[in-house]
């Protein structure tokens, strides 16, 4: 049950730093690129986009949450035991291995994103 947990929360976890990307560091790549008239196009055809844009203090107050909670069970079960079966156990190390990575995957997407949001608006001020 714990793993199912684990998966769970990566993929929340995952999911709600990707949005930080759609919500805050994808629009402003596209105006930098020049390509604001693609971004309003995609906009028009998925207007969620502009809630999240909207809503963004909570998204990036869940998402943050989040990667805190799985950042602690991450570190918390990293020296965990393995089933004593040698497939098992390589099907378990793997599993754990992917964890690490979806969760340093979702890491550097929740500071891109942030980045975008909140620090560069700051820079292009003055």
């Amino acid at each position: 049950m714990t793993k199912l947990k684990n998966s769970f929360l990566d993929f929340i976890t995952l999911f709600s730093s990707f949005s930080t990307l759609f919500c805050c560091a994808l629009p402003a790549l596209f105006v930098a690129l020049g390509a604001g008239a693609v971004f309003a196009g995609l906009v028009s055809q998925v207007p969620q986009l502009v809630w999240l844009s909207e809503n963004k203090g909570l998204l990036f107050i869940f998402s943050g949450s989040m990667l805190a909670l799985s950042g602690f069970l991450q570190w918390k079960n990293r020296n965990a035991p393995c089933p004593v079966d040698p497939k098992l156990a390589k099907k378990c190390m793997r599993t754990r291995s992917i964890s690490r990575k979806i969760y340093f995957s979702s890491l550097s997407l929740f500071v891109v994103g942030g980045l975008f949001a909140y620090v560069l608006p700051h820079f292009m001020e003055h």
